[in-house]
């Protein structure tokens, strides 16, 4: 099953990263070969732009692969090791939870306003954030369980 959710958030990812690419390509073809520039091109290239990102970083990019300041990590010993995971997973979870409420309080909000030239509700700009702090919140539980469990200080 984890195979396969795995899979299912790569292909979303490459959807909406093909989506980016697509609209980009149509937006410069319509800019510089037609010279008529197309507005909606580039609201959808920043709303797409953030799906990419945040999407990519709750659940295509693994947790070993974010960026790591590991310098005093490396010095440490393996017992040091493990306590500095639990505690940064444990910080970084409790922050995503804490912010989780008011996010998701901010994005519903934002669901009466619209995009200035699309009219999309900006509650579906926003979503991949509250999406990314749930992943956050799951991660850094996972990863204090797995840390716990095999008494390794690896990143998961």
């Amino acid at each position: 099953m984890r195979t396969w959710l795995k899979r299912g958030a790569d292909a979303v990812g490459v959807g909406l990263f093909a989506a980016l690419f697509l609209n980009f390509i149509l937006q410069i073809t319509a800019r510089f070969a037609f010279n008529r520039p197309l507005p909606w091109t580039d609201e959808l290239a920043v709303i797409l732009y953030i799906w990419v990102i945040l999407w990519a970083a709750a659940f295509m990019v693994p947790a070993k692969e974010h960026v790591m300041f590991d310098l005093v990590y490396g010095l440490a010993g393996k017992r040091t090791q493990r306590g500095m995971l639990v505690l940064g997973s444990a910080m970084i979870g409790a922050l995503a939870a804490y912010a989780l409420p008011g996010s998701w309080d901010y994005v519903r909000f934002m669901a009466r306003e619209g995009t200035p030239v699309l009219g999309l509700p900006f509650m579906w700009v926003f979503i991949p954030f509250v999406l990314l702090l749930i992943a956050l919140v799951v991660r850094s539980i996972l990863q204090i369980i797995a840390v716990v469990r095999r008494r390794s200080g690896e990143v998961v």
